[in-house]
């Protein structure tokens, strides 16, 4: 078998070169749970694992979205390859020579292409923006800007930062020159059109340029600091084939070994703040880009940390921001904690003004719980020098520790609150039970019956495989899933039933097996979902093969009959429809010879 021109053995050479825990631990922090690794699903948004993989037959499956197969679709659902894309990215990355014929691999469609032309055009323009600010003199002052914010030359060229003239077509001209087409470089963001004139111009002008990078850390989008006067002192790319802010965070690529390594991420608001705090050592921070940290945020950094610190400005602005994000993340499932800058300073300027070893110290190890700093953050809408002002943030304040789902720690909240404003414990204990109480009784009302994990997908399988449940659809689940594992196994069915299975995607899967042993393969349930090529017969096929029954000659013999009666009841039904039609037709004649085949077909199915 092959793919195009891709040779079987290359194929092959990567399912053997790619343990599949270690390719999917990149993009998810998986755990041990007996032989399984469990984790977060990174293709929909759940709070509890679903998402399982499984090392002895090399597959990852979703119970959640369903998505499942081997390591290859693994990265196509991932990175959204083709086949032959996914094959060569994983034979690059494994050493493997890339030496069959690129005409083979499917033909890119216009817009894999248009995708393509934007990338390579990123890509290029990212290195002419850093040359023109290490080289230029008309980037003296953006060098000079960066210098004075503590940026030297090291940091410059790790993080690729550049520069972009004045001009209004330096960019333009470039890419012209580099044959790229003016109105795809305009819809990937990099370039806009004229307002008073026909043509385009350059997006990004006099201003310093930070590239923003994918999970491959493939440069998709720009972010522009205005070094003149105007508005806006900050210009992102727009919305792109390549680039959604409210999917992408800065530096995600660069800091993702840092935060799977400590379970932990540090969520800041802007680039300087991101490359400040990598160089006091803070290898674990990201940012959102001028935009509200969203579930998309969420989702992605669960799959690599338990626990967020929001380390956002300590204006107003920027702690309303944390406060508003606190619900979002906790119910994402992370443990979230705040860093309370003083005196309404930024990151960065705390760096430069009180060093790196304090920041990390002060506001990334001393980082205070989510409920302490709600309860900080609360105390700046209420008067406390009042009565009435004391009266209203304590009952307020009751309520933020009421929502916490530890007794232990709503005990030391309230008796710290207690304690501080000289009221009984027990009248605040009896406060927070009557506010719990009442939240149980109107929560929990809008969760549809049958959701998985409060979230409501829309990736169920196909209908063309019936409800769980029948005994003759276990059954056939069961002997495919031995089949699987053993090729004996799967000729003994395909003597006795062949392509008897009563469920189409059943049947077809049997249909592939009996041909994949037929070309002497050895069991291998990750090679065999290569061949399979189909979306939902991926999907089946993982399922199946995580089904961890003991074989047993018996019990295969009961799946075969159970599954030989519901083929005879099935021909049963047939008949008696056949002979009610007769009936209707008055051919009584035909209608008595149906009777005698159908007691005799019920006469076999009991006997079986």
């Amino acid at each position: 078998m092959n793919y195009g021109m891709i040779p079987q053995e290359v194929i092959d050479e990567v399912l053997r070169r790619h343990e599949i825990s270690d390719t999917v631990g990149k993009y998810v922090h998986l755990t041990k749970n007996g032989k399984y690794l469990k984790g977060l699903c990174p293709f929909h948004s759940e709070k509890t694992p679903s998402f399982t993989v499984t090392p002895e037959k090399q597959i990852f499956h979703c119970y959640g979205c369903g998505k499942g197969g081997n390591v290859i679709k693994f990265i196509m659902e991932m990175e959204g390859e083709s086949f032959p894309e996914a094959v060569k990215t994983l034979a690059e990355e494994a050493g493997i020579p890339v030496t069959w014929s690129s005409a083979s691999a499917e033909e890119p469609s216009p817009f894999q292409r248009e995708k393509r032309n934007i990338l390579e055009a990123h890509e290029y323009s990212a290195k002419l923006y850093h040359y023109l600010l290490q080289n230029l003199e008309i980037a003296k002052s953006a060098k000079e800007y960066l210098l004075a914010r503590g940026l030297g030359d090291a940091l410059i060229e790790q993080f690729g930062i550049g520069y972009a003239p004045p001009r209004w077509d330096t960019l333009a001209q470039a890419l012209d020159r580099k044959g790229y087409d003016a109105s795809e470089m305009e819809t990937g963001g990099l370039l806009s059109k004229r307002q008073d004139a026909e043509g385009v111009v350059d997006r990004f002008r006099d201003r310093i340029m930070f590239p923003i990078q994918d999970a491959k850390g493939q440069t998709i989008a720009f972010a522009g600091r205005l070094l003149s006067d105007g508005q806006p002192k900050y210009l992102n790319s727009p919305e792109t084939a390549l680039f959604s802010k409210s999917r992408t965070l800065y530096r995600l690529h660069e800091a993702r070994s840092a935060i799977r390594k400590t379970g932990q991420v540090v969520l800041f608001e802007g680039y300087m703040d991101v490359i400040k705090a990598w160089s006091a050592g803070v290898h674990n921070g990201v940012a959102t880009m001028g935009t509200a940290l969203t579930n998309e945020h969420a989702a992605l950094l669960r799959r690599f940390a338990d626990e967020v610190i929001l380390c956002y400005d300590g204006d107003d602005a920027g702690q309303a921001a944390a406060h508003k994000s606190i619900p979002l993340l906790e119910t994402a499932g992370f443990r979230v904690r705040v860093s309370v800058l003083p005196n309404r300073l930024d990151p960065d300027e705390y760096i430069s003004g009180y060093g790196p070893e304090q920041f990390v110290r002060e506001m990334i190890e001393g980082a205070v719980s989510a409920v302490k700093f709600q309860l900080i953050y609360l105390r700046k809408s209420h008067i406390l020098l009042e009565e009435d002002g004391r009266i209203r943030y304590l009952r307020d304040a009751v309520r933020v520790v009421a929502r916490r789902d530890s007794p232990m720690e709503r005990e030391l909240l309230l008796k710290e609150l207690a304690q501080e404003f000289g009221v009984s414990l027990d009248t605040l204990k009896q406060e927070s039970l009557e506010f719990r109480q009442r939240e149980k009784l109107e929560g929990t009302r809008d969760i549809p019956a049958g959701s998985w994990n409060n979230v409501w997908n829309g990736n169920s399988l196909s209908s063309k495989n019936p409800p769980l449940g029948a005994a003759h659809v276990n059954a056939e689940r069961q002997l495919l899933s031995w089949m699987m594992q053993d090729k004996d196994t799967a000729l003994l069915v395909q003597q006795k039933l062949g392509d008897r299975f009563h469920v189409e995607d059943h049947a077809a899967l049997a249909a592939y097996l009996y041909a994949y042993y037929a070309q002497n393969e050895d069991p291998d349930v990750g090679r065999f979902v290569t061949i399979l090529q189909d979306d939902r017969l991926e999907r089946v096929a993982s399922v199946i093969a995580m089904i961890d029954i003991p074989f047993g000659e018996r019990e295969l013999e009961d799946c075969i009959r159970t599954i030989g009666r519901a083929t005879l009841l099935k021909e049963g039904e047939r008949l008696t429809e056949e002979q009610n039609r007769a009936l209707r037709e008055g051919d009584n004649a035909r209608a008595l010879q149906l009777g005698i085949e159908i007691i005799a077909l019920e006469k076999q199915r009991k006997t079986l």
